[in-house]
């Protein structure tokens, strides 16, 4: 699934940060109280500059303790920045973690097919980099906004109350910034959603190259490979040029207005002390300086928050399409009881639109107790059956039904906890041998761990040097693909289930061990259905029912 335009508004994105700002209102109020703190401690402390200014000229006042209430004011900005710190770093994690928390929870329980859309290297990408950016967008930034606006009213308070014109002098530019800002806007974010994007795509280049390693060294592709990520660095420094180039020329331009604007009002200072203005003193013209740059400076800090605007409302996008996948329907567990079988009436099914269908009027009976061997060539629809019966996907006509003695009713997401299933390929994950078998049934005791590994002709395990606490690596690296496989087999056994639905499980195996599990198979699910989908003759023969399915054309 590519997305490369922006497709929401900016009112239906700013809409959907603030439903999603409620997780951060702590840090973000935090990080206002402290701002609010700096804002009236600097202003404090210009009060203090100019009045010790003028104690020191005109030797007037208490220097001593002027100079003293001044260096209370940096220590006490110093230790609230160091709280602001300490704060960022504790909240800032853990409101960080529960956003990720949740669209990730939002994937694991999304429909299989939307899921599988997206490359898992562009989701890895939302879930660390997008996620981030809100998170500092909603934590930092917007309250650094409501900072910024309370420094520049009450600087701008302060100034106009000593000299109105001085203060109306360093606004003149705040209009002409506005407008520019708005053409900014919309041209920085369609930058930043192509940025994005290539990103995305490196992440996806180099994780599917270290995930399929063995097959890029093998067909020799390592040279094309690092080729194809200098192709798409390549375009990725194109448009982070085009973005520089952009930002360097709008700053510019707010630099040079602010600095003529700071200009101006340091001459009419300056020339107010020349002329002896009534009131205007050295301590005067200090605050003045101190004043123009709290006034000009929040203005300058909005101009330079516009980019991080952008990148977050382009990362708000993308979370969005992620939140708007389908998710599977949050029904209750539908345990059956007795013997269970399953059963096809007139399915159909494609997986696009536009495409073939895969299976048409397809009808079978998976009967209870049998052990059914599914045959067929590629495209038949072999794997579409599972992934039906499991509730993956729902067949586009037709019907998928679960029954047993006393009751039957429609294969759903409630129905899949009566399967267990062994998938094709190496399907564990990193961690323990315990852990991968505890994937299954997260109960299971060491005795049904060691019951299922011996069905499973996995007794090789307690062979290891630290048996179920043996760590695999990624993919089960470290085991070969025959053990990879019985551990997985070994995992589906040790989950109570109904139904065993094997895909290609035993394609690694030699055929004496294939032989011998698929006996211990039998003999352990002697009153459950059993249904494999297989090229090799020792399960067709070992089967007591074989389906033969057909490719449509």
């Amino acid at each position: 699934m590519r997305f490369n335009k922006t497709k929401y508004s900016t009112r239906t994105l700013v809409a959907w940060l603030w439903k999603h700002h409620k997780g951060c209102r702590l840090q973000a109020i935090i990080n206002v109280v402290i701002g609010l703190l700096q804002v009236a401690l600097g202003l404090y402390g210009v009060d203090l500059l100019r009045r010790l200014t003028d104690a020191a000229t005109a030797g007037t006042g208490n220097l001593t303790m002027l100079a003293v209430l001044f260096g209370l004011v940096l220590l006490f900005e110093m230790i609230l920045n160091i709280i602001k710190t300490w704060v960022r770093a504790v909240l800032g994690v853990r409101t960080q973690n529960i956003m990720q928390q949740a669209f990730f929870s939002r994937l694991l329980h999304g429909e299989w097919r939307g899921v599988g859309k997206m490359h898992s290297g562009d989701i890895l990408n939302r879930l660390f980099g997008d996620v981030s950016d809100i998170v500092s967008l909603m934590t930092e930034v917007v309250p650094s906004v409501v900072i910024i606006t309370v420094q520049f009213i009450a600087s701008f308070v302060y100034l106009y109350r000593m000299d109105s014109a001085l203060a109306l002098i360093l606004v003149v530019a705040a209009p002409v910034l506005m407008l520019l800002s708005r053409y900014y806007f919309r041209k920085m974010r369609r930058i930043v959603r192509k940025i994005k994007d290539s990103n995305s795509a490196l992440q996806a280049i180099i994780q599917e190259s270290v995930q399929n390693k063995m097959v890029v060294k093998v067909m020799e592709q390592s040279d094309n490979q690092v080729g194809k990520l200098e192709r798409r660095q390549a375009v990725l420094r194109w448009q982070i040029k085009k973005r520089a180039r952009f930002a360097i020329i709008s700053k510019t331009m707010v630099n040079v207005g602010f600095a003529g604007g700071y200009l101006a009002a340091l001459i009419y200072g300056l020339f107010q002390l020349y002329n002896r203005e009534p009131g205007v003193t050295v301590g005067v013209i200090m605050a003045f300086t101190q004043l123009i740059g709290r006034i000009q400076k929040p203005m300058l800090d909005i101009a330079r928050l516009l980019p991080t605007f952008v990148n977050s409302l382009t990362s708000a996008e993308r979370l969005i399409e992620l939140e708007v996948l389908p998710v599977e329907d949050d029904a209750r567990q539908h345990h059956l009881k007795g013997t269970v079988g399953v059963r096809l009436d007139n399915v159909s099914y494609k997986y696009t639109d536009n495409g073939r269908e895969v299976l048409r009027n397809f009808s079978y009976d998976f009967k209870p107790g049998t052990f059914t061997a599914i045959l067929g060539e590629t495209g038949a629809g072999k794997t579409t059956v599972i992934r039906i019966l499991l509730a993956l996907i729902k067949a586009n006509k037709g019907k998928a039904t679960i029954y047993s003695d006393s009751e039957q009713c429609e294969v759903d997401v409630s129905t899949r906890c009566n399967f267990s299933y062994v998938p094709q390929g190496n399907s564990l994950f990193s961690g323990t041998i315990r852990e991968n078998l505890r994937f299954g049934n997260p109960d299971a005791t060491t005795e049904q761990m060691r019951h299922a590994l011996h069905i499973a002709m996995a007794d090789f395990v307690f062979e290891l040097p630290d048996g179920l606490n043996t760590v695999c690596g990624e993919g089960g690296g470290g085991l070969s693909e025959g053990q990879a496989q019985r551990i997985a087999i070994a995992r589906a056994i040790v989950r109570p289930s109904k139904v065993l639905l094997l895909d290609e499980a035993t394609s690694a195996l030699d055929i004496d061990t294939e032989r011998e599990l698929l006996m211990r198979i039998k003999q352990h699910y002697h009153d459950a259905t059993v249904i494999f989908v297989t090229h090799r003759l020792a399960v067709v023969e070992f089967t007591t029912d074989n389906l033969r399915m057909e490719r449509n054309i």
